[in-house]
């Protein structure tokens, strides 16, 4: 008599579909980065330039919307990881140096 393999639980799927999710993520999760006081505490010093600063500097539209902000260790230099929607839509990662 041949047996079915049981299934796996409601857990180990989620777990699985999880894992399965961040092996695909960008590079900032796998580097050091920094938290919102510390971010604060770096602009306040001049260790970096303020967000702003920063997306001037690159060209950034100033009416595109920031999703989210990090401030990340990449090999040894400080860069923003930042998720922008442009005004027509499109969402892109942006990595630009904070120094």
């Amino acid at each position: 008599m041949k047996q079915n393999a049981p299934k796996p639980s409601a857990a180990v799927a989620l777990a699985l579909a999880l894992a399965l999710s961040f092996a695909g993520t960008g590079s900032a999760q796998a580097q050091a980065c920094l938290d919102k006081r510390q971010i604060q505490e770096a602009v306040s010093s001049g260790q970096i330039l303020s967000l702003d600063a920063v997306l001037a500097q690159a060209g950034v539209d100033p009416n595109a919307e920031i999703l989210n902000v990090q401030v990340c260790d990449e090999g040894g230099a400080l860069v923003y990881v930042i998720g922008v929607l442009s005004t027509d839509g499109q969402a892109q990662n942006l990595t630009l140096s904070a120094q």
